[in-house]
């Protein structure tokens, strides 16, 4: 019986961090952003101009659909396409200045979201919080 508890205090753990994780990114949605179109403009303004192939293993998804997603976000001019320095084959994927705009600003609206939600709760719960985010990172990185 105890190990049925537990299992059900799991379960409701994971939806409750899924749900606060469709919460926040609710917040940025008049962005219209896909996970995966947002993922790669997160990945771009931290790393930088990549291929098609480099961007589709970093977000496990095939070449063709990551093709997919560049062709949109170059379509509503948050990408753009340049020549590979020293393959001539190949085309590199970078931000445009609206890019890193529509990223910056998804990025400020989900963390106001989230600061205004944190300040409603009580000192000691926002300390636990916070306490128990460090160890929700350990599991999200181990």
């Amino acid at each position: 019986m105890k190990r049925k508890a537990h299992d059900i205090t799991i379960v409701d753990f994971g939806q409750s961090v899924g749900r606060l994780y469709r919460r926040i990114r609710a917040a940025a949605a008049t962005h219209e952003l896909s996970l995966t179109e947002g993922a790669v403009l997160v990945r771009l303004d931290k790393h930088g101009p990549a291929t098609t192939a480099d961007l589709a293993r970093a977000e496990s998804v095939k070449p063709q659909s990551m093709g997919a997603t560049i062709a949109a976000l170059e379509e509503r001019g948050l990408v753009t396409r340049k020549p590979h320095a020293t393959d001539g084959r190949q085309m590199l994927i970078a931000l445009t200045p609206k890019g890193l705009d529509v990223r910056q600003s998804a990025q400020d609206a989900k963390r106001t979201w989230l600061a205004e939600a944190v300040a409603q709760l009580s000192a000691e719960e926002r300390d636990l919080l916070l306490r128990a985010g460090k160890i929700i990172r350990k599991l999200a990185e181990g």
